[in-house]
């Protein structure tokens, strides 16, 4: 990445956005922040931003324009409108038949296609990892427990299945418990997915005194790495101990962990791994 004096933060919810901005100003650039009020809070961003709904995309492209921003930067959860409800704004209706041809082909069509239009106005995409590289998933495990040896086998499954639905545009995540597969992702992401889980017999799947089943959560191989990279949390780790998971794999350097020091302390205290694994083994 070349030199920035200004970037253009499009925060969706979560705490990725927060990461980015305080690593953007950490290498001395001024930062705007596009506010999606319809996932993150206002009152998150209070300096040098604007809140605009997802319909508003023709005020939104105008705002980062006349501030002059030299890259933008998409970062936080943002789930897919319902298109047939997002009165767009005068602005925006332009964009729109493009917007939903690339959406019924996938997210990642969706996401490529949006990247473009800001890439057309002379605003590069930046990976938000540009700017918190810290938030990286670390090769070897994260805490104190590795990974057993009876459940690599389903660690190696789950990894392969959650590429092949991601080849598919489907998701990024995948559990298999002794070799059967209980849950895939989609549109419901990860934690409801994880959810789902729970109300299945208990002959399939682990429980506290028995802890089965492997969370793998693994870029798309189309993906473009500089948006919607892999992403867990404490939330994440709660979730896969409720469900009587044994453990979390991701790839190193190609997931972000949010709260490293807190997701370990969570995983180690119920038992979990989570485990950076090489991306090409």
């Amino acid at each position: 990445m070349g030199a920035l004096k200004k970037l253009g933060l499009i925060a969706g919810g979560g705490d990725l956005p927060k990461y980015v901005l305080a690593g953007a100003k950490e290498q001395g650039a001024d930062v705007f922040t596009i506010i999606l009020s319809d996932f993150a809070k206002a009152e998150d961003y209070p300096e040098n931003s604007q809140a605009f709904r997802l319909g508003d995309f023709g005020k939104l492209m105008k705002r980062l324009t006349q501030e002059n921003v030299d890259g933008v930067c998409f970062a936080g959860i943002v789930k897919r409108p319902d298109f047939k409800t997002l009165r767009p704004d005068l602005g925006g209706m332009k964009y729109l038949p493009g917007v939903i041809a690339a959406a019924a082909k996938g997210d990642d069509a969706l996401l490529r296609h949006v990247s473009s239009i800001f890439e057309g106005k002379g605003m590069p995409l930046i990976a938000p990892q540009e700017f918190c590289d810290g938030l990286l998933a670390p090769l070897g495990p994260l805490g104190e427990y590795d990974i057993p040896d009876a459940h690599k086998n389903d660690a190696a499954q789950a990894r392969t299945i959650a590429r092949e639905i991601g080849r598919l545009d489907i998701g990024q995540g995948a559990v298999v418990a002794n070799g059967l597969v209980l849950a895939v992702e989609a549109a419901e992401g990860t934690d409801a997915m994880l959810s789902r889980i729970s109300s299945l017999p208990e002959n399939i799947k682990g429980r506290d005194s028995a802890r089965a089943g492997v969370l793998a959560k693994i870029i798309k191989p189309t993906q473009d790495t500089r948006m919607d990279l892999p992403t867990i949390g404490v939330s994440t780790v709660r979730a896969a101990s409720i469900a009587g998971l044994a453990g979390i794999v991701v790839e190193a350097e190609k997931a972000f962990i949010i709260d490293k020091a807190e997701v370990t302390r969570v995983a180690d205290e119920l038992g979990l791994f989570v485990i950076g694994l090489s991306p090409n083994g």
